[in-house]
């Protein structure tokens, strides 16, 4: 039975990384555009876990570059920061990062967001060394990597996250793009397609994320919901989400609009109709993606 639930767990994780690498603004052979300068396996944790580390990449002209930072998805259990995503960017006048953060199989919920905060915390304490704008900083993540991205823009208040060095630096990003990123694990099989996966089975990656089946662990599953620290003073969001998503149910995304919204946060929420878990093939995504991102990270803070 244990082989038979770890079977079901690694395979789960190879669909959602393979789902989630179709989408655009993943590739996991990116195209760097010439002359851009690359810093790779940066870590942001001193002596840390090997999964602690960064890649950056810098347009090879421009000072005070306005930053977005690419979380990647794969059930919080696969991918790698190797599927770097949108370098087009670099030829915008961005610089990008990608970071890779412990996976639920190292260590369970916090952890995750941990890294991401400390990675955050990492870029800006080095912005002046990198050129970069430490006002202007952004997340981009799609499907896990759109949870803990969501998660960076409703905590910025929340200090238990915030461990590790560089502890007087602010961990707060100024823009989120949140990609059919789950929110409340306790309403994704009430509100699943009829053909998608289940969630509240113990092997679930929503399970295994917390340390215990989801259902079980209420409180833990409050912790690792965006929803539960919403305020006014969060970043502005753009969530897009398939309306078939057979993975992360969109109604996910519709609560953390609701929510958002009820708090007064900037939100921007677009969805691709007829389309499942990303690869999607609709023009608009690219364009409000750029839009957004155009609007809060290249104006004045």
């Amino acid at each position: 039975m244990k082989s038979q639930a770890i079977f079901i767990s690694i395979t789960l994780a190879f669909i959602l990384s393979v789902a989630v690498a179709q989408q655009p603004m993943q590739s996991a052979r990116p195209q760097v555009p010439e002359g851009t300068i690359i810093h790779r396996d940066l870590p942001y944790v001193s002596d840390g876990h090997e999964r602690q580390k960064l890649d950056l990449y810098l347009p090879k002209s421009g000072m005070k570059l306005p930053l977005i930072i690419r979380i990647h998805g794969g059930a919080w259990l696969a991918g790698g920061k190797e599927q770097t995503g949108p370098l087009d960017y670099l030829d915008e006048g961005y610089a990008v990062a990608s970071i890779n953060y412990r996976l639920s199989q190292h260590a369970i919920f916090p952890a995750q967001i941990q890294d991401c905060k400390a990675a955050v915390r990492y870029l800006r304490a080095n912005a002046q060394k990198y050129n970069l704008d430490p006002n202007h900083f952004g997340v981009w993540g799609a499907s896990a990597g759109g949870h803990l991205v969501a998660m960076l823009g409703t905590t910025s208040d929340v200090k238990e996250f915030d461990v590790g060095e560089h502890l007087t630096i602010s961990s707060r990003v100024q823009a989120v793009v949140d990609y059919f990123g789950p929110t409340d694990f306790l309403q994704m099989d009430e509100h699943r397609h009829p053909d998608g996966q289940v969630h509240n089975t113990p092997d679930s990656p929503e399970s295994q994320l917390i340390g215990g089946p989801i259902q079980e662990n209420k409180e833990k599953v409050a912790k690792a919901n965006p929803i539960t620290y919403v305020t006014k003073d969060d970043a502005p969001f753009l969530i897009i989400h398939g309306d078939v998503d057979p993975l992360v149910p969109h109604h996910q995304s519709e609560i953390l609009e609701a929510a958002l919204k009820k708090a007064g946060v900037p939100v921007s929420f677009y969805t691709v109709k007829g389309a499942g878990h990303g690869g999607f093939k609709d023009p608009n995504v690219p364009k409000l993606t750029k839009k957004f991102f155009d609007k809060h990270l290249k104006k004045e803070p």
